[in-house]
């Protein structure tokens, strides 16, 4: 394993190593948990959907059901971003890159790990921020009155997540340009 062959600076001795992948896996047990939360808000939409449908066909509309779906909507794209990510399920253009080495790759992958790194760390931090906000000002949603803070926390949540699921993958292709 890469913990064992690779210790170039004393930050990355193998106590600490391990101590990060003890955290890694933490952050992949949190991202599997997520993706689950995500599929069943997704379903949620789906079948809140149809009943409200066929609720306005039988006159009885399903009150908050925009709402809810919307909730749910935003809540099922924020908890699948850290698997989708770690997945590479997110669009890509390789036809440049494939042709460059591994190594040049790797390079190029922990640049722009980095630079998203760095983005969604500040959207995280800016997020909770603004949840903070719209929680003091008492904001709620127009129908059902449900506080828009706690979407928005959730939201950043999944946020902190993802940039963590980034922070890991810089750190693995570091390991792997180290090692080759």
């Amino acid at each position: 394993s890469a913990v064992n062959r690779f210790t170039p600076h004393p930050f990355l001795s193998p106590q600490n190593l391990n101590a990060m992948q003890a955290a890694l896996n933490i952050i992949q047990w949190i991202s599997d948990k997520l993706k689950y939360i995500g599929a069943a808000c997704l379903a949620g939409m789906t079948f809140l959907t149809c009943a409200d449908v066929l609720g306005r066909y039988l006159g009885h509309p399903i009150f908050g059901s925009v709402e809810i779906v919307g909730f749910m909507s935003i809540l099922s794209v924020g908890l699948a971003l850290p698997y989708t990510h770690q997945e590479k399920g997110h669009i890509g253009v390789e036809i440049i890159t494939q042709r460059l080495s591994k190594r040049t790759q790797l390079i190029i992958d922990v640049i722009t790990g980095i630079v998203a790194l760095a983005i969604f760390s500040l959207v995280t931090w800016r997020m909770f921020i603004y949840a903070q906000t719209i929680k003091d000002s008492g904001e709620v949603s127009m129908n059902l009155e449900f506080p828009e803070y706690v979407i928005i926390y959730a939201l950043s949540f999944c946020f902190l997540i993802f940039t963590a699921t980034l922070a890991r993958e810089i750190f693995q292709n570091y390991l792997k340009f180290k090692t080759d």
